[in-house]
């Protein structure tokens, strides 16, 4: 057996039946925002798993054991509408929240924030300003990201932010070792794979995207810890694609990050 626990953990962004009404209105944000009956179709192949979702905090990621984790990036209004559902099978999610967008029109206000927090679930940073290639960024320039919204965060509720994602998804050797510099206990990526890392004192954890395309059956079949190996692959693949050719892949983030006004 690993000495080191399985965690299965799932992205979501938003939840929503009306995409201009929550999180980012970027081209890019399309694929992420699942309408509830999406969405229901999700949680219930999640369910048919064998372990229910827990919370990261929950578990000693020291021992080995098999966990599901629910996570929801941006802090998009709709996270309301995500918990509200998770509750109603008695579960919790991750939250984590682009603090420079808190009580901005989409985004939640610190009011909800500190309402889903009382509720149970974990509030974390998804970065300050979510840049748009987080890897390419200077090493102090990622440390500022994540301090200054994880003590954003910390003001807000009350208690120490422990945990974040990596807006974007792109990540790198000084992504992770950021993450720890800036006091962060919990790292989650966009990697696919199973088995928490240790980088300088913090657990860098990886987890599936799932599209509002994403078949339920191969979210079913992931929730019973199948399939990583090559979700991990297919992801490699594309990274590499990425980097091959620099230039191009930044006039394409350019392209689907740039944001739009609802109508």
């Amino acid at each position: 057996m690993s000495p080191l626990p399985a965690v299965a953990t799932f992205m979501f962004h938003e939840v929503t039946d009306d995409p201009t009404s929550s999180g980012f209105q970027r081209p890019g944000a399309i694929a992420y925002k699942h309408g509830t009956s999406a969405f229901t179709e999700h949680l219930t192949a999640i369910a048919a798993g064998p372990v229910s979702p827990t919370l990261v905090t929950g578990i000693d990621l020291a021992v080995p054991g098999r966990h599901v984790l629910l996570t929801f990036d941006d802090g998009g209004v709709s996270a309301l509408t995500a918990a509200a559902m998770l509750e109603e099978r008695g579960w919790k999610g991750h939250f984590f929240i682009v603090t420079d967008r808190i009580g901005t029109r989409g985004f939640l206000s610190a009011d909800q924030l500190q309402r889903l927090r009382r509720a149970g679930h974990t509030i974390g940073s998804h970065s300050h300003s979510h840049p748009s290639i987080f890897r390419e960024l200077p090493v102090a320039r990622m440390v500022e990201e994540w301090r200054g919204s994880s003590d954003l965060l910390a003001q807000l509720l009350g208690e120490p932010c422990l945990s974040a994602s990596v807006p974007g998804g792109d990540i790198s050797r000084r992504v992770l070792e950021s993450a720890g510099a800036a006091g962060l206990r919990y790292l989650f990526t966009s990697e696919p794979w199973l088995a928490p890392r240790r980088v300088d004192g913090c657990w860098a954890l990886g987890r599936f995207s799932v599209k509002v395309s994403t078949p339920p059956e191969n979210v079913r079949a992931l929730a019973q810890f199948q399939g990583w190996t090559n979700a991990l692959i297919r992801r490699r693949m594309k990274v590499l694609a990425t980097r091959a050719l620099p230039p191009l892949y930044r006039l394409y983030i350019r392209a689907r990050t740039r944001e739009r006004t609802p109508s």
